[in-house]
């Protein structure tokens, strides 16, 4: 029997029982499909997330104030740590790394303008705000360079505020009440909608200074440095390290560098696809288990069979083959189904659920299927080995 031979005996075999064949490739079939459909929805998550957290840059060092990691001493320490101030943020502009500088500070209050109020997320925010983070005007200009100790009481709104207080109205050179502050509107940011479940366009941005004086706060939030993209970032993290050592005598502060979290954060999608995936091989460890059910019955069905390809010279390796290659073929069948059901699947949903981010990874797909090959493989080599070391003389006398 040369290899064709093998190939026709195996679908002879697999076509004799089509119910029991299409049940066992069913279950192969639904754990490739669970595999691809969960991955797809996982990688779309994935990809969406980072997106939206990478869309304001990668290249951003944001400080805050105190130490986040333990270190030994007295827990009094910690309320004598120094505030950031907008001195502090004058300074890291020495930096030579430095390209633009950011001081937010952020809260929520009250907005009145033309007898209509409305409570939304105020943000103080620099003259740098818009380099930092990629942001744009739409209309009017962001807040001007100012002294940043002593700013001019402007407002920018946010597009969704823009239209609910001054509806079709321009609102540039209005008034503006933020809580008991008044500040004249220069401009309205472009649309931006919602990030990682913040409305962008629901806000208001004011000075930094004048944002401290609504909030009565007495430092910052974070402070944002946005570093030339060719710096090292380590080089730029040692920089601003030392000058604010250098002001505060001391690491009362911590620095996180954008692209730390952002591997941070693909670390933790990947372990999540990679779980979701695992799921999926449940169905798949399901469908194995039947197959290797499949083919033990196969054998005890097929002794007389087997009895009689020996006797006309067929060796105990070929026998092994014609299973194997019996297993195999059921596999790869019920893969390349659950390959094309997980992948219609995966499309309808993107196509049919609005904002679901579904994408389906290649190399996940590839190796299911490639799984899926080796299950026929592992499945078979068993009940493979039982049918060639049956006696001819015995397997004949079933008959």
């Amino acid at each position: 029997m040369n290899t064709i031979d093998t190939l026709q005996f195996a679908f002879r075999a697999l076509t004799a029982h089509r119910l029991r064949t299409f049940l066992t490739a069913s279950g192969i079939a639904i754990g490739i499909a669970a595999v691809i459909l969960l991955t797809s929805i996982g990688e779309g998550v994935q990809q969406f997330v980072v997106s939206e957290f990478t869309q304001f840059g990668t290249n951003i060092i944001n400080i805050t104030p105190g130490k986040i990691t333990t270190h030994g001493g007295s827990l009094g320490a910690i309320g004598s740590s120094r505030l950031l101030t907008i001195e502090d943020a004058m300074a890291l502009k020495r930096s030579r790394y430095a390209q633009y500088i950011n001081t937010s500070v952020m809260g929520n209050a009250e907005i009145r303008a033309q007898g209509r109020s409305r409570r939304v997320t105020v943000y103080g925010q620099s003259p740098d705000f818009p380099n930092v983070f990629n942001m744009s005007v739409s209309t009017g200009q962001f807040l001007p360079a100012d002294d940043p100790r002593n700013p001019r009481a402007y407002a920018v709104l946010g597009a969704k505020v823009r239209t609910e207080l001054f509806g079709n109205t321009n609102p540039l050179g209005e008034i503006l009440q933020v809580g008991e502050s008044r500040f004249r509107v220069i401009g309205v940011m472009a649309a931006k909608g919602q990030v990682l479940g913040f409305d962008l366009d629901d806000t208001v941005y004011i000075p930094t200074t004048r944002a401290l004086e609504v909030f009565n706060r007495e430092g910052l939030m974070e402070i944002n440095v946005a570093y030339r993209p060719e710096a090292p970032v380590q080089a730029v993290t040692d920089d601003l390290h030392r000058i604010l050592v250098a002001r505060h005598g001391r690491e009362d502060f911590t620095l996180t560098p954008q692209q730390q979290m952002l591997n941070t954060l693909t670390t933790v999608l990947n372990v999540l696809k990679f779980a979701v995936a695992a799921l999926g091989g449940i169905s798949l460890l399901v469908g194995a288990v039947g197959m290797v059910t499949l083919m033990h019955i196969a054998v005890s069905e097929r002794i007389a069979e087997i009895g009689l390809l020996t006797a006309m010279g067929a060796t105990r390796t070929r026998i092994r083959i014609l299973f194997l290659m019996e297993s195999t073929v059921l596999s790869t069948l019920g893969g390349l189904g659950g390959l094309a059901i997980g992948s219609s699947i995966a499309w309808l949903l993107k196509v049919l659920v609005s904002g679901l981010p579904v994408s389906t990874p290649w190399d996940y797909v590839l190796g299911a299927l490639a799984l899926s090959v080796l299950i026929g493989l592992v499945a078979g080599v068993v009940p493979a080995m039982r049918a060639a070391n049956l006696d001819p003389v015995t397997a004949l006398q079933t008959e």
